[in-house]
């Protein structure tokens, strides 16, 4: 176990309690569990019972697409991966699935934020209402285009990806039904996960992420349309950056906390600061099966417009940054590739086709699903799959890495 800095041990065993604490250290002598999140479009061609082979899935309980993995495979070696068939995420982060299940039952323009890698966003393009738009956002260049390569490989209809800063969007005008706000942290929640964070992490640190959050929300709530639903998310533990938040918000903008039905087996945790009782959910290590996390819903007063139903990607976006993928679009004939074949192309490797593959742009496939393009020129198929996307190491298996079966 990594030593952990002696003010936060403090200052969260202050705020836990010794037994919370205690069940808190103790999952550190224990992996971190891993899960995965299957993508709605595949997901009932999934043969559920041999969901990922001798590991031993099993279901996240707040999240209907999530499943536990006994163990981690190489993600890496796994075409369905690569063809968005399932999303690596951390178990807790898919409460999000729940939260705008129970919130959300009409169709609505949603902002994620600060959105990279992207677990959030493809978790609520999955449960959002048919006729959402979703806009994705990352402020930074780099995570921006992590996040452009995972939209685009969950097949995301109504969603668009955009490189801004929060207060881009105040300036622009834009205004949203739904806006999560999974603001960057101390990363305190992470501490298991990735020992690295836990370097990184200072009191001056945490009095630096506090004021930055309510920065951000302070924009994100100009965006909000009246009688809208903020969520506000964080993966760390302290009440500055949590409650306290939360708390703000409520006496800055008046808004109303939204409770969301839980079950007791979840083992959620609630409020963690004295005399603060609103509706607010805590993943804590070694007490929910997950890493760190806080969630709150939170309403604008006002009377929600209303708007026509499917109305697709109608948001005014003006002077803002928009991403957009390079891989070429269309119904393309499909070509079938073996498990051989299929880490060859995603290797960026050019390939050879059946003599029947028609010439030009073809799809070509791993057990039926889509995995990218090529252009056909009758003796080789030029490889059109993103350079950033590829596969690096040399060292691939001969067997295939069996995660999901589809039928």
């Amino acid at each position: 176990m990594a030593k952990l800095p002696e003010e936060f041990v403090l200052e969260t065993r202050r705020l836990m309690g010794e037994e919370r604490f205690n069940r808190y250290l103790e999952a550190f002598n224990e992996e971190a569990p891993t899960s995965i999140r299957l993508n709605p479009r595949i997901s009932q061609g999934v043969k559920r019972g041999h969901l990922a082979a001798d590991l031993s899935p099993c279901e996240v309980p707040w999240c209907e697409e999530g499943y536990y993995l006994k163990g981690r495979p190489q993600f890496t070696f796994d075409p369905f991966f690569h063809a968005g068939c399932y999303y690596v995420q951390e178990a807790s982060s898919m409460f999000i699935s729940h939260v705008l299940r129970h919130l959300v039952k009409e169709s609505v323009d949603m902002l994620d934020l600060c959105a990279a890698p992207g677990g959030k966003s493809t978790a609520a393009r999955s449960v959002l209402p048919a006729g959402s738009t979703l806009v994705s956002n990352e402020p930074i260049p780099t995570r921006a285009q992590i996040l452009l390569e995972n939209i685009t490989k969950w097949g995301c209809p109504g969603t668009m990806v955009t490189n801004n800063y929060p207060r881009d969007f105040r300036k622009a005008k834009t205004r949203f039904d739904v806006i999560l706000c999974d603001v960057p942290c101390s990363g305190e929640g992470m501490f298991r996960k990735d020992s690295s964070t836990i370097d990184e992490w200072s009191p001056q640190n945490v009095e630096k992420c506090w004021r930055l959050q309510r920065e951000i929300v302070s924009d994100a709530w100009e965006c909000l349309n009246p009688g809208g639903i903020l969520i506000y998310s964080t993966c760390t533990f302290n009440t500055k950056e949590n409650e306290e938040n939360v708390r703000w918000i409520m006496e800055e903008y008046e808004a109303e906390p939204i409770p969301i039905p839980t079950q007791q087996e979840w083992h959620i945790t609630g409020s963690l600061l004295e005399g603060f009782d609103a509706p607010v959910y805590r993943f804590i290590p070694g007490i929910t099966r997950g890493e760190g996390l806080f969630v709150c819903a939170l309403r604008k007063n006002g009377q929600t417009a209303g708007k026509p139903k499917n109305h697709g990607i109608g948001i005014t976006v003006r002077n803002l940054k928009i991403l957009t993928t390079e891989l070429p679009q269309g119904d393309f004939p499909q070509a079938e590739l073996s498990y051989e074949d299929a880490l060859k192309y995603l290797r960026g490797e050019a390939l050879a086709l059946p003599a029947d593959t028609p010439r030009g742009m073809v799809s070509v496939t791993y057990h039926g699903i889509p995995i990218g393009p090529v252009k056909n020129i009758g003796n080789r198929a030029n490889n059109l799959y993103p350079k950033p996307w590829r596969i690096k190491t040399t060292h691939l298996p001969s067997e295939p890495i069996d995660i999901i079966y589809i039928q």
